[in-house]
Formats: C-alpha cells, structure tokens, sequence
C-alpha cells in the first residue's frame, strides 16, 4: 500500500500519520461530499464505517513496514491502543490494528493497560482548544506500573487535532512511569479540527 508518512507533533518523542486520509472533497448541490480518499484512507474509511475486517491486514502490513524502518523499534516494548470512543460498533477497529500490528512486530497489546474512565463528547464537535482540553482532562488512566520505565507505541485510526493522544501521552508518562512514547495514526486529517 502506498503512503505518504506524515509529520505528527506533540508531547511524545516523536509520531507520524502513515498518509493523509483524503485527498480532496467537494461539496455537492444537494449538500453532500465527493470525497477523494488516499489508499490507505480508504481502506481505514472501509474498516471503520463497512466494518471490513479485510481491511485489517493490509493496514497492519503497511504500518509494520513502515515501523519496521524506523531505528528505535527495537527498543519499543508494547503496543498501546487508543481505548474506543464508540463501543456500540460491532468491533473496535484500532484494537484489531494493534493486535495485527503487535503481532507483526513481535510486541505485547494489552487492551487492558490504557483506560477511559469518563465520558466525553466527539471532539470533532468541540469547536476550541481549551474546550477540548477540559472535556479530555481526567477522561484516561493507566491499570498499573507493568510499562514503566519502558519505550512503548501509542497507536490511534485518524489524527485530527491531536488533543486525545497529547492527553493519553501525558498519562502514561506522568502515571505510568514511561521513559517515552512513540505515536502512530494511521492516517491524518487535512487540516486542524
């Protein structure tokens, strides 16, 4: 699969988003989008609303090679999922890419460790920054101390704004004792939402 690794900053060492994911979309007359996806958003878009869990494969291969490239993987310990924001879906896309990916690369993926504890409300919806801090302050926890001291890689599906993993950084630095964290998304919004 085709990608194009996309520059990801915040309070981690370091991230990146494999590939945008879109490339255009225009507003229709009758007020929907024509939405041009890049291949690896569209089979992340497939995955996520489809629910094609053929998708999965491709994408965990992917991210894999892509990690596989990159000199501090062999210091990585563990694989730590972004926990789910919508657990009505019939399965959680970011933890099956996880599991592949962990597999792949021969790193533990405890879906246990990373916690949501509060509710919160899409940020897409929330329009300012600060806003979206409070609504995410207090929101994740860590089950216990089992990655202290230890490297790991904070994988989410789509970076938007970036407010979630800076938040879940934060935690697992300050109350999971880690030495650092890696972030990967497997794709990028546009622009900044």
């Amino acid at each position: 699969m085709e990608i194009n690794p996309q520059i990801l900053r915040g309070n981690w060492a370091a991230g990146w988003a494999l590939d945008l994911h879109t490339s255009s979309s225009k507003l229709r007359d009758d007020g929907t989008f024509d939405t041009e996806y890049t291949e690896i958003g569209r089979a992340l878009h497939l995955l996520k609303y489809r629910f094609d869990r053929t998708q999965v494969e491709p994408i965990a291969e992917t991210a894999a090679n892509f990690l596989k490239e990159m000199a501090f993987l062999g210091g990585l310990e563990g694989v730590i999922p972004v926990p789910p924001s919508e657990l009505r879906r019939p399965f959680q896309p970011v933890w099956m890419l996880a599991l592949a990916i962990g597999g792949k690369l021969g790193l533990a993926v405890p879906l246990d460790y990373l916690m949501k504890v509060k509710e919160t409300k899409a940020l897409k919806d929330v329009e300012h920054r600060r806003s979206r801090k409070q609504e995410l302050a207090g929101a994740f926890k860590v089950k216990d101390s089992r990655f202290a001291h230890k490297w790991i890689l904070l994988l989410d599906d789509l970076f938007r704004s970036g407010e979630t993993l800076n938040q879940i950084a934060y935690v697992l630095l300050t109350e999971g004792k880690v030495s650092g964290v890696f972030v990967l998304t497997i794709t990028k919004t546009r622009t900044k939402r």
